[in-house]
């Protein structure tokens, strides 16, 4: 069971798309209830068929307006209530977004040593958590060189250009984060590569980056395949969807 908020998120066309491709059942926390201790699906015909799992598109926050959100109006009521009594399965967990925290990303070269005793074999890039008072001097003094990243943000929100604000804009985002170092991290700005996309019947070069997969279980397996995403405004470098990014067919020519 695929869970989405509906026809109107961003990432609509994914939900559906995976739901077709895998064979699971799409659907909304209208076409959801708790009955008891267990969770069922109503189809057209108004059978109600239990569910064992259910992949969540929609955030903690709003995923159970009686644990969370109380004016959430896309999860579904108790359902953490039998999430809790092990009658569900709930994918993604409720609570794993904090590696979503882009604070997080700062130290996963620290984790990877720390746990694994291995240096990472690629490298982030260079970032800046203001929370440290040296990287606190270093971000001050170079701004307008910097791309600084809300923590809590995400699909390319809270995302600013240090080179792109004027100097009382500058000043002012330069004293929030001043007063706010934990809620912050800075990027030096990665020259993303450019491919050429169709924008009508023009053919453009856009700013684009692949997203890997990867299969954790007895093994690590890296698949050979990808999501490449592009900007659809030149010179920009937020690709998400949710942005009106798009994306294009991935090729592995050898492994």
């Amino acid at each position: 069971m695929i869970l989405t908020p509906g026809r109107y998120n961003a990432a609509y066309f994914e939900h559906s798309y995976l739901s077709e491709k895998s064979g699971a059942v799409l659907a909304m926390n209208s076409d959801l209830e708790v009955r008891g201790d267990y969770l069922y699906y109503r189809d057209f015909h108004g059978n109600a068929r239990r569910v064992g799992a259910v992949y969540r598109r929609i955030s903690d926050d709003y995923l159970d307006p009686m644990t969370f959100k109380e004016e959430s109006l896309i999860g579904i009521p108790h359902i953490m209530d039998i999430y809790r009594k092990g009658n569900v399965a709930v994918i993604n967990a409720p609570g794993n977004g904090i590696a979503d925290d882009k604070g997080i990303y700062y130290f996963v070269p620290k984790m990877i040593e720390y746990y694994l005793h291995e240096r990472p074999v690629l490298k982030n890039a260079p970032t800046y958590l203001p929370f440290y008072e040296d990287d606190f001097r270093y971000v001050m003094e170079h701004f307008d060189r910097l791309v600084i990243k809300d923590v809590a943000e995400a699909g390319g929100y809270g995302v600013i250009f240090g080179s792109s604000l004027s100097e009382e804009r500058r000043r002012e985002f330069k004293e929030t984060v001043r007063r706010e170092r934990r809620s912050f991290i800075a990027q030096e700005v990665i020259d993303f590569l450019d491919i050429d996309i169709m924008d009508g019947k023009e053919i453009v070069p856009r700013k684009a980056d692949l997203r890997a997969f990867v299969l954790s279980g007895k093994e690590t397996k890296v698949w050979a395949s990808g999501l490449t995403r592009f900007s659809r405004v030149a010179d920009s470098f937020i690709v998400n969807s949710s942005q009106g990014g798009g994306f294009k067919d991935t090729w592995v020519l050898s492994q």
